[in-house]
């Protein structure tokens, strides 16, 4: 499900960008905060887990590359038709598909692990309230 919001968020933030909003307004939109609400989530959702960093860095390591595939798409739709996009930052395809999904993936995976490794801590040395 993560994966196919995100497959969803990129190209709206694309067509908010091309519609004229400023970046400022579609930045909220973007992958890596979506990566970190995620992150989140499957924290407190693994926490009862036999192994859940283990599951929490399995659930990155699928969502961060697959979720980079549409701006590895848009990024060749920008340069094809010259739309000037954000995503026209890389000049190849080589460029691009190190620059999108290898250290893309890594810009959502290592923030998103982190915060979710916090959570998973959080959430499973929390004492429960009793009253």
């Amino acid at each position: 499900m993560p994966a196919l919001i995100a497959l969803f968020v990129t190209p709206t933030r694309f067509f908010l960008e091309l519609a004229g909003l400023p970046e400022n307004v579609i930045f909220i939109i973007g992958l890596l905060w979506l990566t970190l609400v995620f992150a989140v989530f499957w924290g407190i959702k693994l926490h009862d887990e036999e192994h859940p960093y283990r599951l929490l860095l399995l659930s990155l390591a699928i969502f961060s590359p697959v979720s980079r595939i549409p701006v590895f798409v848009l990024w060749w739709i920008t340069k094809t038709w010259e739309l000037g996009t954000h995503y026209d930052i890389f000049d190849t395809w080589g460029q691009a598909l190190v620059g999108q999904l290898l250290f893309g993936s890594l810009v959502q995976f290592i923030p998103g692990g982190l915060l979710g490794s916090l959570t998973l801590a959080i959430k499973r040395h929390r004492k429960p309230v009793t009253a």
